[in-house]
């Protein structure tokens, strides 16, 4: 009898295929500079990153990596970001191939939805809209990157960065990453745009063209909570990193009130898993770092490129707390009653992350010996798949300085991150058997 595998078990399994072969392609020799040496964990650390669409780096992407290693690079980010599912449907679909009843159900588990109705035709329009959104913002960077640069490098620039970007993956083709447009409103503008469309959802663009279609805006539950949740996140870090920025000679005591607020806007964005920067993290206040961190474990949207536990998990989390302190017996946003099951798995989901995230950082601080902020802000960001990193004094993150046990740590907490505890917890505990009975209630004291 063969082993049945749950959908979830599926995609993380698929994924973890295309990070092998990336592995293998970028040891080619061709993929890397003549005077690298990339070592097969470094292959796999940089794979993974990509397909995870993390961004934490442990080699310089534009001086080490050849063109043909930047491509492949380019290539994963775009397999992890639009999903192993979506595109194994996009190919048996162009290759005349009836869509199954197994397939549907794992591009739903990839794409967080349950409604199987019109799934086919929902990925195409899923593909439509990343390739327009990539097209537009790899066009309007390209043309600000020509000014900078020959044209020919000015569209790759632009198609690797639109692609990046979107798909909140954090790699850069410059060393410094952004720092060097941090003043620029039109790179400033199509990045944080980029991302934040990579990071709404695909869903909430499915509902807001039936109400379009439909000629009606009556939008969904999940439609009104993430973007509540996204404009209150974006808001908060915004203000949060200036207010505790503002006067750092380090950061952005220098600048214009204006480009201030521009970082502190660009950082509340990227944190929210897109891992680009335009200022260097390490000057940053230890209290700014733990506000990114916070930003970096709730992350984007379900059934988006974003990681972290999502939006709606954490608007879930602080209105049941809203609901107990108000004594009441049901969780509700938007005049709807949130399902029990609903509001146990976010909590579940809350809490399982801030286990990995300690635990891994406690297991990192004894094989490595780094800050303790600073290792927390690496798992953070390997579990949100964001990419920020305080650095290892130079362009590379701070995985860079870490020995090949402290890399698999963060190669496990990428993946973990991507594929998310609950899926993974999935391949450790055995589903079982519905029970036809319930145990008598027993209150317990708490508090």
């Amino acid at each position: 009898m063969g082993i049945r595998l749950l959908p979830g078990q599926v995609v993380a399994l698929a994924g973890l295929a295309v990070i092998l072969a990336g592995t293998l392609l970028l040891m080619l020799p061709w993929a890397t500079a003549p005077d690298v040496h990339l070592r097969g964990i470094d292959a796999m650390f940089t794979a993974t990153s990509a397909v995870c669409v993390t961004g934490l780096i442990v080699l310089d992407t534009p001086k080490d990596f050849t063109l043909f290693g930047q491509i492949i690079i380019m290539l994963l980010i775009q397999i992890g970001g639009l999903g192993y599912s979506t595109l194994a449907t996009l190919l048996l679909l162009a290759l005349g191939q009836r869509i199954g009843l197994k397939e549907r159900m794992m591009m739903a588990e990839a794409l967080s939805t349950i409604d199987m109705e019109g799934l086919v035709r929902f990925v195409k329009t899923i593909v439509l809209i990343t390739v327009t959104i990539e097209g537009i913002g790899a066009l309007l960077l390209a043309v600000r990157f020509s000014f900078d640069m020959d044209p020919v490098r000015a569209f790759y620039a632009g198609v690797f960065h639109a692609i990046s970007a979107f798909n909140n993956a954090g790699f850069s083709l410059f060393s410094d990453n952004l720092v060097g447009y941090r003043s620029d409103l039109t790179v400033n503008f199509v990045v944080t745009t980029l991302i934040m469309l990579g990071g709404i959802g695909f869903l909430i663009f499915r509902d807001a063209l039936e109400n379009v279609r439909g000629q009606r805006f009556r939008f969904q539950t999940h439609t009104k909570l993430v973007l509540a949740v996204s404009v209150f996140l974006l808001v908060a870090g915004t203000v949060g990193i200036w207010m505790l920025e503002w006067n750092n000679r380090k950061t952005l005591a220098p600048m214009a009130t204006a480009d201030q607020v521009l970082v502190s806007y660009f950082h509340s964005v990227s944190a929210r898993t897109a891992g680009l920067n335009t200022i260097d993290l390490s000057h940053m206040r230890d209290a700014t770092l733990y506000l990114i961190i916070l930003l970096m474990v709730i992350g984007g949207s379900p059934g988006s490129t974003a990681g972290g536990i999502k939006t709606t998990t954490f608007g879930i989390v602080c209105l049941s707390t809203w609901a107990v302190l108000r004594q009441r017996a049901d969780v509700e946003a938007f005049h709807r009653r949130i399902p029990n099951e609903l509001v146990m798995k976010a909590i579940c989901l809350a809490i399982l992350a801030m286990a990995t995230i300690t635990g891994l950082t406690l297991l990192l601080a004894y094989t490595e010996g780094k800050s303790f902020l600073g290792l927390m802000f690496e798992v953070a960001s390997a579990f949100g798949t964001v990419g920020l990193s305080i650095g290892d004094g130079g362009v590379r993150s701070l995985s860079a300085l870490f020995g090949d046990l402290g890399k698999v740590i963060i190669i496990l907490t990428m993946l973990i991150g991507r594929f998310g505890p609950l899926t993974i917890g999935l391949f450790a505990v055995k589903t079982p058997a519905q029970a036809h009975y319930r145990y008598p209630e027993s209150k317990v004291v708490i508090g």
